[in-house]
């Protein structure tokens, strides 16, 4: 039946759009828990360890959730994503995989608009070692 008028392009492809200016990205599908970060925005705190030790409920306290989505593409230094509500360049967020592996804070580095979706790039604030392997 002809009723998939409503479909619209799977989110690979809308962040894969995106991944073309990240020539280091790699495909991933990392299901993530996105908050939005108010750790930087000019309350003093400096840089912070964006890793969770120390004064966790602070931190946590300073983070929003924002909605779960999925890491489609990554770099060492990047994670691209799509999200239904908008985020804006410069951005703060916080990024938590689901099984622990990855907390880090993050700054959005680029955005394209697509109908309902928007594709995001957000950079890592503090080196995160290992968190994606290439085989």
């Amino acid at each position: 039946m002809p009723n998939q008028a409503t479909a619209r392009a799977p989110e690979p492809d809308i962040v894969g759009r995106l991944a073309r200016f990240f020539p280091e990205a790699t495909p991933v599908r990392i299901p993530i828990k996105l908050s939005r970060s108010h750790g930087h925005n000019g309350n003093g705190n400096g840089n912070g360890d964006g890793n969770g030790n120390g004064n966790a409920g602070a931190h946590e306290d300073e983070n929003e959730f924002f909605q779960n989505t999925i890491i489609e593409f990554g770099t060492p230094h990047e994670v691209l994503f799509v999200v239904a509500r908008p985020l804006e360049f410069a951005d703060h967020v916080l990024i938590e995989s689901h099984d622990g592996s990855l907390r880090a804070e993050a700054s959005v580095v680029a955005v394209q608009y697509h109908p309902e979706r928007t594709a995001i790039a957000a950079r890592f604030l503090n080196k995160v070692p290992n968190w994606i392997v290439k085989s």
